[in-house]
Order: structure tokens, then sequence, then C-alpha cells
């Protein structure tokens, strides 16, 4: 998956520093980043490619994580225009980015970009928050407020009927991605992730559910989301009810008939894989 980076390590302790040349800068627009793109292979710029055209980057870089012994920051202002190889690219681009860890490494800067831009202004009073400089934070100065970043908790669900897996596609009008997924959704407040999967199962399919197997959890930076993927046993009638606001279609695959997953990147196509070769937990 996007985030198994071995043999690299990241490391998210917040340690701001004064960087080096050779830390990389993630510079960023409205779901897009400043990159080297030649698809697949991808690069960033580093504080010594970025100084000729800003010289303020050293004092204007803000500490984002750690890879190995190189630092990443961010330049939230000024927005920086293209310039020599250095071209702006949607984010989508680092679902296929090689090498994978440096796709992860734009994926999860952009998350936590995403994150200090929301939170310029103090959402009980309205004045402008500045990061407290000692942790991952940003606090305004009047109230006091402190916000932490958010990560939304989600659940991946792969319903079996035996040696049948049912696989889901989203309506247009819900979301963009046209391949085939497992059943998803965001746990609402007071909910287990258990109670999110039965509720989220019955609104999208209408399909009760027991046997509950949890897998394995990822963070989706794509969406700010830590997804947990559970296997589960329908429980009695398979009949889909299909909720056609969020979904165009939900079939039952028999295993050997399963799509191909286009990559492994995600834990949706993990898990189907997984099922495909009948490594499902039981």
């Amino acid at each position: 998956m996007i985030q198994d980076i071995a043999p690299h390590k990241y490391y998210v302790d917040y340690h701001p520093s004064t960087p080096n040349d050779t830390d990389l800068v993630f510079i960023y627009g409205h779901h897009t980043i400043l990159c080297n793109f030649e698809d697949p292979q991808i690069r960033y710029p580093s504080i010594a490619e970025i100084a000729p055209v800003f010289p303020e980057i050293r004092e204007k870089a803000k500490f984002l994580f750690r890879i190995d012994e190189t630092n990443y920051y961010e330049l939230r202002r000024p927005q920086l225009s293209e310039f020599d190889i250095w071209k702006y690219e949607n984010t989508l681009i680092l679902r296929r980015a090689v090498p994978g860890w440096l796709g992860f490494a734009g994926i999860t800067g952009y998350q936590i970009h995403t994150w200090y831009t929301d939170h310029t202004y103090c959402g009980r009073c309205g004045t402008k928050m500045h990061a407290p400089g000692n942790e991952r934070a940003m606090q305004c100065p009047s109230c006091g407020a402190l916000s932490y970043p958010v990560i939304c908790p989600s659940v991946i669900v792969a319903i079996t009927d035996g040696d049948r897996l049912l696989l889901t596609k989203y309506a247009p009008s819900h979301s963009s991605h046209r391949s085939y997924a497992l059943v998803a959704g965001y746990t609402e407040v007071g909910e287990t992730l258990e109670q999110t999967v039965h509720r989220e199962v019955m609104e999208e399919v209408g399909l009760k559910v027991k046997n509950l197997r949890y897998y394995k959890s990822q963070p989706w930076s794509f969406s700010g989301s830590l997804l947990a993927g559970f296997y589960c046993d329908v429980d009695g009638d398979p009949s889909i009810t299909l909720d056609r606001d969020e979904l165009s279609t939900a079939e039952w695959f028999d295993r050997g008939s399963l799509p191909e997953t286009p990559n492994l990147i995600s834990l949706t196509g993990e898990m189907i894989e997984c099922f495909r070769q009948g490594k499902e937990p039981r």
C-alpha cells in the first residue's frame, strides 16, 4: 500500500529546524503540487533549487516531517510560479508516482497543507491563527483555541457470500473514481467502527452482515482519512438494494472472476486481491 515505503522510514515527530540545501520542498496549489513529473517518475525541488528564484526559502519554509535523513518542508506563501523543470501537476498523479515513497511523501504533505490552510482563521472567534512552534497545531491569539490535525476515521468493507465478493462503483455525482471498489464510509459521531460497518452496508446495499473480521488500517491522505478494513459475511438474503445517490452498481463476483485491481496502493485494492487469492481472514 502507499504507506509501505520500507526500507525508507517516515518520521512524523515535529522537530522544526533550519533546512539544509538537500532538504525537499513542497509547494501546493488547489489539488496541485510543484514537481518534475515524467510519468511515472517524480522529483521535488530541493532548498538549493528553490533558492535562486526565492532567496527567502530558508526563512519561509515550514517543517512537515522527515523520511530517512531528509527533512520535508512546505512553502505556503507565496505560491511560486512554474520555473525551469518544475511544473504544477494534479495531486492524483501521486497515486502512480515512482518511486512510491515519494508519492507517499507528496500526498502526506498535502494532507498537512490542507489542514493548515483550512485553519487559517479561528472557528470560534474568527481571529487569524498562528502556529505555536513547539507542536503541529494552530492556536488563536485572541481566545486561545488550540486546533490539531483532523483525521477522519472510515471503514472499508469486504462483504463475502461464500466464494463471492461484493464490489461496487460510485455514482458519477458522488465521486470521480470509476473503478470497482468496496463498500466504504465515514464513522459518525458516537459510533464504533463496527457499528459503522453495519450502518454503511445497510445504507449502500441494503444487506445485513455478521462475523466481522478486522484486517488492517491505512492512512489515506487523498481524503484525510484513516481507513479500517473489515471482512464480513452476508447475513441472510444476499439480494442487493442499491443506494443510487452514492452508487451506480453493486455486483457479486465469484473469486475466480474478480476484475483486475490496477494497483495495490490502496487498502481496497489489497483487500480485493487478498480475497482473490483466498487469503482473507476467516
